[in-house]
C-alpha cells in the first residue's frame, strides 16, 4: 500500500510509530517553578551528540490545564532542566502508570510508588532505582510543524549509573534490560544482544 500521510491511512491505526521502532524511551523528570515534580515517559527521544554528550525528546500532544504542551515541556520552559531516566523491564509497569494524563499537580513519582532522588548538577528528581539517569540542561526548545509539537535538546552535565547493572566497566544492557516502545500499545525490552565490528 501508498498514503499521503496528509490524506490519512484508511487503516484501524496509524502504522507510523510501528515502522519507527523500536523507539528507546526517556522517562523525563522535571519540577515546575513552584516545586511540583513530574515524571512521563516519551518514545520520541534519543542521543543526538558525543561531544558534549546531548540529547533530545519530542512531546507531541496537550493537555487542558497545560495551554499548546503537557507538563514536561511546561516545566522545562519554567526551569531549564529535566532528567532522563532509562526505564528497565523492571520498572516497565510503573513507567506506564506515569504516561497517564494526570493533573499538572500530580507528583508521578509518588502515584506510581517509585523512590524519588534529587540530581546533584540540575534542580530536578529522578528515579531512584532506575538503572541510569541523566541530568540534563536545556540547551533549546525547537517548535516542530504541527500542533503542540516541541522537540527539547539538553546537554548531558551529570551521569548516575547503578553499580548493579555494571559488568566488566560496561553498562549491562542484559542486566537492564531497557524498554523500547514499538508501534500501537506495544513495547519490547533487549534481551538478546550480538556485536558487529565496524569496519
Amino acid at each position: 500500500m501508498f498514503y499521503h500521510p496528509k490524506d490519512g491511512h484508511g487503516l484501524p491505526h496509524n502504522p507510523f510509530n510501528a515502522i519507527v521502532a523500536p523507539r528507546p524511551i526517556g522517562w523525563i523528570g522535571s519540577r515546575d517553578k513552584d516545586g511540583h515534580d513530574n515524571l512521563a515517559p516519551y518514545s520520541f527521544f534519543n542521543a543526538v551528540a558525543y561531544e558534549p554528550p546531548q540529547v533530545m525528546f519530542s512531546s507531541t500532544s496537550a493537555k487542558p490545564d497545560r495551554g499548546d504542551t503537557k507538563d514536561s515541556v511546561g516545566n522545562i520552559r519554567e526551569t531549564g532542566v529535566f532528567s532522563v531516566n532509562v526505564v528497565s523491564f523492571a520498572l516497565k509497569d510503573a513507567m506506564n502508570l506515569t504516561s497517564g494524563a494526570w493533573g499538572k499537580d500530580t507528583d508521578e513519582f509518588t502515584l506510581a510508588g517509585l523512590e524519588k532522588a534529587e540530581c546533584n548538577t540540575i534542580n530536578a528528581p529522578r528515579v531512584a532505582n532506575a538503572p541510569a539517569t541523566l541530568e540534563c540542561k536545556v540547551t533549546q526548545i525547537i517548535t516542530l510543524e504541527g500542533a503542540h509539537n516541541f522537540a527539547v535538546f539538553g546537554e548531558v552535565t551529570g551521569v548516575h549509573i547503578r553499580d548493579e547493572f555494571m559488568t566488566d566497566g560496561m553498562f549491562d544492557l542484559r542486566k537492564v534490560q531497557p524498554l523500547s516502545r514499538l508501534g500501537y500499545q506495544d513495547y519490547t525490552s533487549v534481551t538478546d544482544l550480538f556485536s558487529l565490528k565496524r569496519p
